[in-house]
């Protein structure tokens, strides 16, 4: 694990080098290519008209197990600027980084934040958990890591997107306050989060809830049906009485789960679909990072008791989000 951390970090100074050495032309927009739809969308936040964004994964797509598809590798072979998350998000990806690193610019925008923010687990030894975007005050962290480089890719343009950056940190941190203002009006007993993985880990621990995952942090993970049944037991004796599908991940367990807590006389019902590793539909609001987040906040809080605005924090969401 240590030799994967130092590779990363190598990458980083060298993709930081080549932008630094090879300016882009100041009178075309950057072309960056993004792995998930939450980075691109930080893309265009700071960039303004000074990119053009394109992101590999779109709405229901799984990180996890992502593979770049030849039209992918073209691409990003040839982008101004590469954004990936790193943490072994992309894990199928990392050979492949690796490798286009040394002909273009390629950073990892999660890989730079202190480890002492960041969560570990048992179940990977070493790793730490990717899903930083579930807490709006992390993000932040990684749309700042954004920020410098695209500021390296064009530092005539430092400026622009240092304003762009800390407008759109004002927003998340709105963003955030909404989210602990209604996570806070659920009632204590019932903050007990079911959802088909851990994805929610950093959630839980800013917001107080337990977070209770099917599957890892991975949705690689093998389930096995003690799982299954050790859940379905919690359930019951816990009376917990909703759990969440994700958008990017099967339903199969969680509606396994379901009907197992039935079959031993406990109602659970589905209190939403929940966005995990990907955003909304391209286009809607749910399809940008502060919607998606609004629409998490805003299921979870509803499902689980709160009284709290059934289009969010502004409105926006779908109706019957």
């Amino acid at each position: 694990m240590i030799h994967r951390r130092s590779l990363l970090v190598g990458l980083t100074a060298l993709a930081a080098t080549l932008l630094m050495s090879a300016p882009l032309r100041a009178d075309t927009p950057l072309k960056i290519v993004a792995t998930t739809g939450m980075i691109a969308d930080a893309a265009r936040q700071v960039g303004g008209d000074m990119v053009e964004v394109q992101a590999l994964m779109g709405p229901g797509v799984d990180p996890h197990a992502y593979r770049q598809t030849r039209t992918d590798i073209l691409a990003l072979t040839r982008a101004d600027l590469v954004l990936w998350h790193g943490l072994y998000l992309e894990a199928q990806m990392e050979a492949f980084m690796a490798d286009l690193a040394g002909k273009v610019p390629v950073v990892a925008v999660a890989e730079g934040l202190p480890r002492d923010l960041l969560r570990g687990h048992d179940d990977y030894d070493g790793k730490f958990d990717p899903h930083l975007w579930m807490v709006p005050e992390l993000w932040k962290l990684v749309v700042l890591e954004l920020r410098d480089a695209l500021i390296a890719a064009r530092p005539e343009a430092s400026e622009t997107f240092t304003a762009n950056a800390a407008d759109y940190v004002d927003r998340l941190d709105r963003l955030g306050a909404y989210a602990a203002e209604s996570l806070a009006k659920v009632p204590e007993s019932r903050r007990v989060l079911v959802t088909a993985h851990d994805a929610f880990g950093y959630f839980g621990e800013a917001y107080g809830f337990e977070v209770l995952g099917i599957q890892g942090i991975s949705t690689e993970s093998e389930v096995g049906l003690n799982r299954i049944g050790a859940l379905v037991d919690l359930l019951v004796e816990r009376e917990v009485g909703a759990v969440f599908v994700e958008s990017s991940v099967s339903d199969r367990n969680v509606r396994a789960l379901v009907e197992g807590a039935a079959a031993k006389g406990h109602e659970v019902r589905i209190g939403g679909e929940l966005f995990s590793d990907a955003m909304g539909p391209d286009g809607s609001y749910e399809g940008t990072y502060i919607g998606m987040m609004d629409h998490n906040v805003t299921v979870i809080a509803r499902a689980l008791g709160a009284d709290v605005p059934p289009r969010g924090m502004d409105g926006k969401l779908s109706a019957g989000g």
